[in-house]
């Protein structure tokens, strides 16, 4: 027992016992009973607070499972775009193999290829419940749609030939598949398997012609014959194949490339788009030359010639109308000659042409017709225009082209989310509220149509508690979103970069801006629910607080500058394996002086900064609108030519009115209802005679050069890359900044910071050097070469910030939290505090006295010190919690909102209410706390005010956490924790046992690593792509109820019936309601296709089919086949090795010949 105590002693100082990779703890420490202690930072033992056994802890492995729930926003890097007339559902593929398929408002479903190829079309199977998608890989797949959460059915790959485009008639089961060789192949899409009847590509053209036509690039069976299938090449050549006598019926030709194709609804005519700007329209009585040529942007020449040559148009959709002229919508085909304009898509309507401007390149486009049967007046009503980051939907119904209105939350990236805060249970009233202020500002002109895509089915399910998501974004707005029962919609927007100047660009004038792109971005945000007291920390160094009112008001913003920089550069710091026990006051050597709060400026010559923050603050009354108004602005400044340096924590609380925030200098505590600065102070001072480390100045202040290692650093071309695909321009995580310029520890003594402002060296375009932010260094190895391959790989190489310490003297503010508890270790009350954690695994708690009536609160100043108390562990810290004496979990202290700008005299005389803290049963148990705390590396907690440490657990050695929070979870508590290598962990509290230990994801970028976060009833979220939220639960209730929460994306529709014909078009209008394809295609007259050309197979979706469940029956059937589809593939690897061998054969009997011909 004595070995386990000393190991508890040593806690902290060093690293107990070696951890596993996995990310799991190496080591939990019980509970110590009474006698027994802890070691603490007066070198004096403390007895434990509590004995185990007095909390019940009701949390078990059982109660945990880790699965995604729903993913959110646009779908990154889009390629393919689907619609189900009938279903009225709409699917769009993207690069990396994912697909969206959405529906009305709350039906929202994500699918990923295994393989992650790019999707190259998508096929719905209309009004069946099913999608064919072809990928990138040359593999065609089959996906249920008829269960929550689609399933692939079927694949085939083909092996030998490049799919390029695919196509499947109405209520047919054969796929249309064309090639890059021009070859044109058939799949049953039942059964998934290749047809015997293949188009050679040179059988559809003439034999005279001797050149290849290219890859198929359309294929549509015409609308009065079902039997005659179009085919365009890629270089002008169209063929109607007669499927039934497998001849071509007519050729066309064009000496421009084809892009597109699209039928008359009729079938005696098509229309072309090609790449010279040009739509030809093509009459099946005269093949030999257009019906009709026309460049629709192209400028006619003078001197009777042809138009000339505009963009390709990339596709065209000819749509006919019963009682209107017929619609031509096409995207490109724009003029050269009109370099800045941007993508448009071209409505032609008789002699009307309206052109659209897009925001972003056009992907696909697809119209929307009142009718699924290609051979009836088409009746367009709307057009989905899929652009690179939106989707919009054009009204075709009003002549004016109005857009609808989009539900879906797919406006997330508008401006890139530099981070997230997630809360789930609320308050119930705030979504309204919200809702109501954010209504105000709704864009107006959207058609007064319903949202054309209303497939599904959706209903809330079982969860009825509130959610909202919160995101910041680089160019200052804040979006506040409900995010209730696995939905998201946004509430209301708020400008932050409202209450600064407009950099006004060209004057000449210096520019104290650290930032040169982004300088709004938001790097940190706090949000109190039930106050509504929001607060935000910029990139620029700034902090804002903000109120909630339902009122406009006019008014001016308050502002503070804060200094915040030390005053001395070099130290020296011993370097032993382990550290001593800390000193006590009498040894201690003393402590680096600070300019914190200093008001002295230092007179310098020429271009010396100082005293000025990064960014103006509006001095003029601003109008605020009703909703978040800035209550007040806090800047850091320039100090001697040395720019301020980001924020690395932030916390606020309305019942004291104080908010604090901290970077890698120190600490800053600010009353915002005095609007005066109480604390602006140097890590280092805040430890007093307690700091554990003995850090010394080494050399005074010095005139800073540049050194060769860092101008390199920050000329480096990477470093820029970097810094425009992460925005903000500088990231943190745990208190440590990752900019690529980040210098790093040497190993013999730290190199002098550059002072980047002063040398003026920046070249125009280059970031602007910035130091690095905390004690722990942190290499990060993000290779960038494109724009989709920025999700790369995400390293971190460092020793353990108490076992060997960093060699820098700056010491990061890593985790701030104000709270009702004991500062002292003789403390017999609860009193305000404030807990500080550094980037070195210190916890510092600063004490506050608060006047002790609301009257004196508003004219007497607060008073804060640091009480002397330090807690310690491994890593740097990143948040804290505080549980009563019976486990539960005490929220920090609150002032109930009331609106600041009411026009009810009553309530503006009405005094603040405020919600404290009180013990959760009765006095004589209310003696005591538990502080949990939690680092990169460890989780500890301790008993309050004794300040012994009862539990740790060492969480990970070998890797390190990038979020930790204490969450709720069935009625009880638990802290969730995410590792940078992948894993999502939870440990019951107070015990830190551990319940869940999940290989989730591994970090591959800096994006997830900024947007991660927990919230209560086991909920997270982060950022899975730049446009992505995804969502997941770690509550084994959850997953279990998620079936219910989910929408269903097929619902039974009667398909709807066909016109009738009449007798005449009946008699005269062809054959094709009598076209048999079975037939035709089956085997018994097809043949079999070579096994060697493309490989069946069975899908993950098991053998429930495309009509619902399968019984025993069926099940057996789907077995026999499936035992069937492998002797055959064995059976086609012998073929294909065959005819291998004939074909080496036929050439050695060839070679032989002309061998022989030469003798």
């Amino acid at each position: 027992m004595k070995k386990f105590n000393f190991r508890k002693v040593l806690d902290g100082l060093t690293a107990s016992s070696p951890g596993g990779s996995s990310g799991g703890g190496s080591s939990s420490g019980g509970g110590i009973g009474a006698g027994s202690g802890s070691m603490h930072p007066g070198g004096t033992a403390g007895a434990a607070g509590t004995p185990r056994d007095e909390i019940q802890e009701i949390l078990s492995s059982d109660y945990f499972q880790i699965c995604k729930t729903v993913r959110h926003g646009f779908p990154y890097l889009p390629t393919a775009l689907a619609f189900d007339p009938v279903q009225k559902i709409l699917a769009v593929g993207t690069r990396t193999g994912a697909i969206r398929i959405l529906g009305r408002p709350g039906v929202d479903c994500y699918c990923q290829h295994e393989s992650g190829a790019a999707v190259l079309q998508l096929q719905f199977l209309i009004n069946e419940g099913a999608l064919v998608s072809a990928s990138a890989d040359d593999t065609l797949h089959l996906w249920n749609l008829r269960q929550k959460r689609p399933a692939i059915l079927h694949s085939l790959k083909f092996n030998r030939e490049r799919i390029t485009y695919c196509h499947l008639p109405f209520q047919s089961k054969w796929l249309y598949v064309g090639t890059e060789r021009g070859n044109t192949h058939i799949v049953n899409i039942e059964s998934f398997i290749l047809s015997g009847y293949v188009i050679m590509w040179n059988k559809a053209i003439e034999l005279s012609t001797k050149t290849h036509p290219g890859p198929v690039v359309h294929l549509s069976d015409s609308p009065r014959d079902e039997g005659k299938l179009l085919i365009g090449y890629e270089n002008g050549t169209v063929v109607l194949w007669d499927l039934r006598s497998k001849r071509a019926d007519l050729r066309v030709y064009y000496d421009e490339a084809i892009h597109s194709v699209d039928w008359h609804h009729e079938g005696k005519q098509f229309m072309c788009s090609h790449s010279d700007g040009s739509l030809t329209l093509w009459n099946l009585k005269s093949p030999s030359r257009p019906f009709q040529i026309t460049i629709p942007h192209g400028k006619i020449q003078r001197d009777g010639k042809k138009p000339e040559s505009c963009k390709p148009i990339l596709k065209v959709e000819y749509k006919t109308c019963k009682s209107s002229e017929p619609f031509i919508i096409f995207s490109g085909g724009l003029s050269y000659d009109k370099a800045c304009r941007r993508p448009s898509l071209t409505i032609m309507h008789g002699k009307a042409i309206t052109v659209l401007e897009m925001d972003h390149p056009i992907v696909d486009f697809l119209t929307l017709c009142e009718t699924p049967y290609p051979n009836e007046f088409q009746e367009p009503y709307a057009v989905v225009v899929l652009l690179e980051k939106d989707l919009i939907v054009v009204d075709l119904t009003q002549s004016n082209f109005p857009i609808f209105e989009n539900p879906y939350p797919i406006d997330i990236h508008e401006s890139p989310v530099t981070c997230t805060e997630y809360f789930a249970d609320c308050p119930p009233d705030l979504i309204p509220v919200l809702y109501s202020v954010g209504a105000k500002h709704k864009k107006q002109g959207y058609s007064n149509k319903e949202w054309p895509i209303s497939g599904g089915a959706w209903n809330l399910g079982t969860q009825t508690y509130p959610e909202i998501i919160i995101t910041g974004h680089a160019d200052g707005s804040i979006k506040f979103w409900d995010a209730s029962a696995i939905t998201l919609q946004m509430l209301y927007k708020l400008k932050t970069s409202k209450v600064f100047e407009k950099q006004k660009l060209g004057e000449g004038k210096p520019t104290a801006e650290i930032v040169e792109e982004d300088p709004f971005a938001i790097q940190m945000m706090y949000w109190c629910p039930e106050s509504r007291i929001f607060c935000v920390a910029g990139v620029s160094a700034y902090v804002i607080v903000y109120r909630f009112s339902k009122h406009e008001v006019n008014t001016e913003i308050v502002s503070l500058e804060v200094r915040l920089q030390y005053d001395v550069e070099d130290i020296i710091t011993p370097e032993p394996e382990i550290i001593p026990p800390f000193p006590d006051a009498s040894s201690q050597l003393p402590s680096l002086r600070s300019l914190s709060g200093s008001t002295n400026t230092v007179a310098c010559e020429g271009m010396m900064k100082d005293s000025i923050p990064c960014l103006s603050v509006k001095t003029r009354p601003v109008r605020m609108p009703p909703g978040y108004q800035a209550e007040i602005v806090i800047q850091l400044v320039w100090v001697d030519g040395e720019p301020p340096q980001q924020i690395t924590s932030l916390a606020v609380n309305s019942a004291y009115g104080l908010v604090a925030f901290g970077n890698c200098n120190g600490l800053a505590v600010v009353d915002f209802m005095q609007k005066t600065v109480l604390l602006s102070m140097g890590t280092i001072d805040l430890y007093g005679s307690s700091d554990p480390y003995q850090r010394q100045p080494r050399s005074p202040r010095k005139n800073k050069q540049f050194t060769a290692g860092l101008t390199e650093l920050t000329d480096s071309p990477v470093s820029l890359e970097l810094e425009r695909c992460k925005s903000p321009t500088s990231d943190h995580v745990n208190g440590h900044c990752t900019s690529p310029t980040s210098q790093t520890c040497s190993s013999g003594k730290r190199l002098p910071n550059a002072d980047v402002t002063k040398s003026n060296r920046r070249g125009p375009g280059r970031p602007p050097f910035r130091k690095a932010q905390s004690a722990a260094c942190m290499e990060i190895s993000l290779p960038v070469t494109t724009e989709e391959n920025r999700e790369n790989t995400f390293s971190r190489s460092r020793s353990s910030s108490v076992s060997s310490i960093d060699k820098e003297s700056k010491e990061a503010i890593t985790a701030l939290y104000f709270m009702e508890t004991f500062s002292r270790k003789n403390d017999s009350t609860v009193s305000p505090c404030l807990w500080a954690g550094t980037g070195l695994g210190m916890v510092l708690i600063i004490s506050l006295n608060l006047p002790a009536t609301e009257e004196l609160r508003q004219t007497e100043p607060v008073m804060v010190s640091p009480s002397g108390t330090v807690l310690t562990l491994k890593g740097a810290v990143l948040t804290f919690s505080c549980l009563d004496c019976m486990g539960t979990l005490i929220h920090p202290p609150y002032e109930v909102w009331r609106d600041p700008n009411t026009m009810d005299d009553s309530e503006k005389m009405r005094k603040r209410k405020l919600v404290m803290y009180s013990p959760s049963s009765s006095g004589d148990m209310g003696d005591h706390q538990f502080a949990v705390i939690c680092s990169e590396k460890q989780a500890k907690v301790f008993s309050l005010p004794s300040q012994t440490c009862l539990y740790v657990h060492n969480i990970t050695e070998t890797s390190f956490l990038l979020r930790a929070d204490v969450v709720t979870l069935c009625n009880s508590i638990c802290l969730a924790c995410f590792c940078a290598n992948g894993h999502i962990m939870a440990m019951s509290l107070p015990s830190l046992r551990p319940m869940l230990d999940v290989n989730y994801l591994p970090v591959t970028d800096m994006r997830i690593a900024r947007t991660f976060c927990f919230t209560n009833e086991g909920q997270a979220l982060y950022l899975s792509s730049p446009t992505e939220i995804q969502r997941l639960t770690y509550s084994q209730e959850m997953c279990d109820n998620l079936q219910d929460m989910l929408g269903d994306l097929f619902t039974p529709v009667e398909t709807p019936e066909a016109q009738n014909r009449g007798f005449l078009k009946g008699l005269f209008g062809g054959s094709g309601q009598t076209f048999d394809r079975e037939e035709l295609f089956g085997e018994a007259s097809a043949g079999k296709a070579s096994r060697s050309l493309a490989q069946h197979i069975p899908g993950s979706g098991g053998i429930e089919g495309m009509k619902g469940a399968a019984g025993g029956v069926i099940g057996d059937l789907a077995r026999a086949r499936l035992a069937l589809d492998e002797r055959g593939q064995r059976l086609g690897e012998l073929d294909e090795k065959t005819a291998s061998m004939m074909a080496s054969a036929e050439a050695f009997s060839k070679h032989a010949h002309e061998i022989d011909a030469e003798i």
